[in-house]
């Protein structure tokens, strides 16, 4: 029998994305509905891609910490070169 395997998204709805960068939701459904954020609308409801809202917040991020960004970035791929 063959295992079924969960279905990987990075789909989030307005709720989870409001809880993920700690905003109010209605925070969130301004600055989607004046395109501040990258969303989507679907019918009546917004939809967000993870890996998106992860590199808007990486953009938003004062230059002067653009070391310390690197720094990061370089240790992730490190570790994630030894999971490998």
């Amino acid at each position: 029998m063959t295992k079924k395997r969960p279905i990987e998204t990075d789909i989030m709805t307005l709720e989870e994305v409001a809880a993920y960068l700690k905003i109010k939701p209605q925070t969130l459904y301004t600055w989607a509905q004046e395109k501040r954020i990258p969303a989507a609308k679907l019918g009546k409801e917004w939809r967000f891609k993870k890996s998106l809202i992860d590199e808007w917040f990486l953009q938003h991020i004062d230059k002067k910490f653009s070391g310390v960004i690197d720094t990061v970035n370089a240790r992730e791929k490190y570790n994630g070169d030894e999971e490998a």
